[in-house]
Order: structure tokens, then sequence, then C-alpha cells
């Protein structure tokens, strides 16, 4: 919960008054010229353990939203009616499954006789290539008969490519890019990884695909740069994005990729919906063998497909893409009559590590991941790494630690400490933290500018002698500043988390790799960091003003 003075984009380094002591650094990188930084006096940390970095303790966490945009509402079968429909489908399954079988192998060796010879894959596809195509597009279709897809509702009609050269569309299964390759055959941004997948991976070449590696911001930049190549070619076929990057249940929207809207090209919204009563269609919490399954055992399957009107760019508006992307998004969430989240392909990363994990509720651990990364800009791949850490906490079945199961997990004794710590993502005081409290806070102290130069001066301070490395006695001693009475066990437990490759001493990558993934115990070296000894680090890192 956030104060109504105070937000994460407010500044969090208060201005210190004339008369306030504090402690200049000056850090000296050879890349960039030095520059001045505080840390708030120990004195002002009384309450807050993390003040002494800026870190405020009113940060904003939102409610989390009962919602759950990726769930299938019928992964199991039930109900007496769906299992009697079942058997009697099963003989029509059969021959379901041999025309799927039958089909694919056709558009599979048209696809290859098109393929064929073809070197020049940075120009649009020849003619006589693109026709033979037509026999893999007429097997598509059959491949949506033999899924029980027998007819399709259209509404509305594509506009001319030359109009709207890209088409943007709500992603729910695994038949809505079968169901495009045939009916438009466009070019499509897919993952590196379904290159290699047997018949998919050849069948998308043929559609020109533009690969990215959604984890890598140079590969996410030449798909964007391409995108814009091919879009401004009416020689090109269109392009289909599906923006939300993942699929969804179809009963929410959630947040967009940009990749469709920074070329800054008109777009045509398309809604998929897979109107159902007993046997729902989404590709969520359901394996694709038993959905595939589900689908031949169905007397019939719907989908209806609705070109909506054009949206087109805004000139001369600051940041134009995301509000593109937001007035398109609208559109989308209006014919759908659905709501929009902030989620991402991030919360179903976390979805299946927490599945993988073996938790009951994986949905507890979704945290709308696209509203993190633009606030905290915090990568997906670093949440999963604090889910990791917090899971062994043995949340209960509503998601929830207590505060010995924290101090366990941290290598903490119960101290005032180590409590000021839990208070401190115990947002709502309520004695216990959910994966988005325990996310939120650390994030916003892994993120404060001070943080990098607390870790870089804390390990010049306990370090002796620049022998670059930390041992046992050196650290029992720089800890015990904060944390009193600790004995030989206790320091050892928490040695030996900071001592990653477990070779009896704590490397600077060891120290600063530990607080990465466990930055709330930054506030272990608060006293010695503030510590009024400039002799104890370099004289050219510290200087002290009082």
């Amino acid at each position: 919960m956030a104060a109504a003075d105070h937000s994460l984009s407010t500044p969090l380094l208060p201005q210190p008054s004339d008369h306030q002591p504090h402690v200049i650094l000056d850090v000296h990188d050879p890349q960039q010229s030095p520059s001045p930084v505080a840390f708030q006096p120990l004195d002002e940390t009384r309450q807050n353990p993390f003040a002494f970095i800026g870190a405020n303790q009113d940060y904003e966490v939102p409610e989390s939203r009962t919602v759950d945009p990726f769930r299938n509402q019928t992964p199991n079968i039930e109900g007496f009616y769906e299992w009697v429909k079942i058997v009697i489908c099963l003989p029509v399954a059969a021959v379901r499954l041999i025309l799927f079988g039958l089909c694919l192998t056709v558009g599979y060796v048209a696809t290859r006789l098109a393929l064929q010879g073809w070197k020049d894959k940075q120009n649009p596809m020849p003619k006589w290539r693109c026709r033979l195509m037509w026999v893999t597009r007429f097997s598509a279709r059959a491949i949506l008969f033999s899924f029980g897809y027998h007819w399709i509702k259209r509404r509305g009609k594509p506009a001319p490519r030359e109009i709207a050269p890209i088409v943007v569309s709500n992603h729910v299964s695994y038949i809505d890019p079968i169901f495009f390759f045939y009916e438009l055959f466009p070019t499509i941004v897919s993952s590196e990884s379904h290159d290699s997948m047997p018949f998919v991976g050849t069948i998308i070449r043929a559609m020109q695909v533009i690969y990215v590696d959604r984890f890598s911001r140079s590969s996410r930049k030449l798909a964007v740069n391409e995108i814009k190549r091919k879009a401004s070619s009416n020689r090109f076929p269109r392009l289909l994005l599906f923006p939300e990057g993942t699929t969804t249940s179809g009963r929410a929207l959630i947040s967009f990729q940009l990749g469709a809207f920074i070329p800054g090209f008109t777009v045509q919204p398309v809604v998929v919906r897979y109107p159902h009563v007993h046997f729902d269609q989404s590709w969520g919490n359901i394996t694709l063998a038993k959905l595939m399954f589900r689908m031949f055992t169905q007397f019939h399957n719907f989908m209806e497909v609705e070109y909506l009107p054009l949206v087109s760019p805004l000139e001369n508006r600051k940041e134009n893409a995301m509000h593109f992307s937001q007035s398109t998004g609208h559109a989308i969430a209006r014919a759908l009559n659905v709501v929009q989240t902030s989620h991402s392909y991030g919360d179903v990363m976390l979805f299946s590590k927490a599945a993988e994990l073996k938790q009951e509720n994986p949905s507890l651990y979704m945290v709308e991941m696209a509203w993190v990364e633009t606030t905290l800009h915090l990568r997906a791949l670093e949440a999963v790494e604090f889910l990791e850490t917090f899971l062994p906490m043995n949340p209960d079945p509503s998601g929830h630690v207590e505060f010995h199961d924290f101090l366990r997990v941290m290598k903490l004794k119960p101290c005032s400490l180590s409590e000021k710590m839990f208070e401190f993502i115990d947002v709502q005081k309520t004695g216990k933290v959910g994966f988005k409290q325990f996310l939120l806070g650390s994030a916003h102290v892994l993120k404060q500018p001070l943080f990098w130069h607390a870790c870089e001066l804390g390990f010049t301070k306990i370090e002796r002698d620049g022998k670059n490395y930390i041992l046992k006695p050196e650290f029992q001693d720089a800890v015990s500043l904060a944390i009193p009475n600790l004995n030989h066990d206790e320091g050892h437990s928490l040695f030996s988390l900071f001592d990653l490759d477990k070779d009896g001493r704590v490397s600077k990558a060891d120290f600063v790799s530990c607080l990465r993934k466990n930055p709330l115990l930054i506030a272990l070296f608060a006293p010695i960091i503030l510590q009024k000894n400039p002799s104890a680090a370099d004289p050219d890192l510290v200087q002290e003003v009082v």
C-alpha cells in the first residue's frame, strides 16, 4: 500500500539539510566521470533498515487481482454428459486423427516442395512457390475440420494489405495461428525455439517467419526492424502478431508487447472467440495432448473471428507506440467484453515454476509482471529467481509465509533487525507476507541507486589486507555490528549463504551475487558501511563529511 504522497516515481533520496551529517561517496568508474552519492545516517534507520540507501517504506504494492487470465476452466473431464459424448465420439475421433495425420503429411510435403532450392529468404517468396503453398493452406483448413471446426463464423473482412499491413489478434489456442495461416497466409513473429519443431518449423519458414528471442534486447530490436522492413513493402505478405506473447483463457486481455506498434503502421485488430458450454478450448493449464483429445471427442467446436475497424497511430504524440498499443488493446477488450490486466509471459514463467515445485495453487504466485517490469525495471528471469528463494519458506495454502520461515531461509536469528526487515515487506501488517509483497519489497531495495554502491563499499570495508576475499571471522565481525550476540553456528550459517562456491571464503563475486539474489540482506552491513572509519576503506573511494 502506498502513501498518498509517495510512489515509486517520486524521488527516493531526500535532500539533506545544512546541519544534517551525511556520507559522500565518490565512486570512480573508468567508463564514467565520478558522481557523488549520499547514504542516510544510521540514526535514521531505526524503523526502516533500508533507509540508508534511500528505500522508502511507503513503496507501492497493488492489490492482487482475483482473475487468472491463463486458467482453462475444464482441465478435467467432468459430468455424465461429457463422458457419454466422449464414448460416442471415440470412433469419430479415430477417423479425425487419421484425417489430421494425412492433412499434416500432405501440407508438410507441399511446403518442402515450395521451399526446395529457395535461397533468397530476404526477398518475398516467388509467386509460383506461393501458389504451391495453397495446398498447405487447404490442408490447414482440413486440419481445423478434423479438430471439429466444421464451420467458422466470421464478422467483418480483412482490410487490404496496402492499408493495414499488420494484423494483431488476441491469442487463445494453437488453433488461432492455423486459422490465420489458412485465411491470410501472413508472415508471423515467432520464438526461435519453434524452428526446430517437427512439421511446424518447416511450415513457418515458408511464412518467412521473423524469429525473436523474447529475453534478448538485441533480438527484439532486430525483430522490430524486420517488421518495419516487411510492413513497408507491399511485395511481402501482411504481418500477423499476437502482442500478448502467449495464450490466455480468452476471459481477459493481458498486456501487449510493443513490437507490432513501434514501426508505426496502421493495424487491423482481430478478435478470436471460442464459445463453449462443456469444453473450454483455451490452451492454459492443460497439456497439448489432452486438449487435442478433447477436441477430437466433441461433436462440434465453435470458433468466431471478428475483424475490427483499423487503428492508426497518433501523430506527434509522446510515447506513441505505448499509446498506440493501448488504443488497440482497448478496442480488442471492448469487442471481447473482457477486462485488461497487467499480466505477461513473465507470469506464465512464475506459474510454471510454482507448478514445477509442486505448489498447490500456482496462480497465487502471479504478480502482473508487466506492471512490475515497467515500474521497477525487474526482468521476468529475476522474478523467477526471487520465487525460487520464496518457495522454500513453505507458504501456506493461501501463499503466505510467517516470520520464522522467513528467518530460516534467510539464515537469520530473531532480533530487532530481522523483525524490521520482515516488517518492511509486510506492508499489510498481518504478520505474514505473500510472494508479491516479498518480490516488490526485495525489488524496491535492489533497484535503489545506492544499492550497488552499498555492496561495493560493504565488501571493501569487510575485506582486510587487500586479498579480495572475506574470511569467516571478518564476515562474523561485520555482521555482529548489526546482530549482536551472534553465535558461531548462526554466523557459520549466514557465511555459508554468501559462500556460493563453498571454498571457505567469500569473493567479491560471491558477495555481490548473494546480495543480488537476497537484497534484503544488505541491511546486515549498514553499520559497517556507515561506520565513521575512513581508514577501513580506500581513501579515494570514501570521503566523510560531517
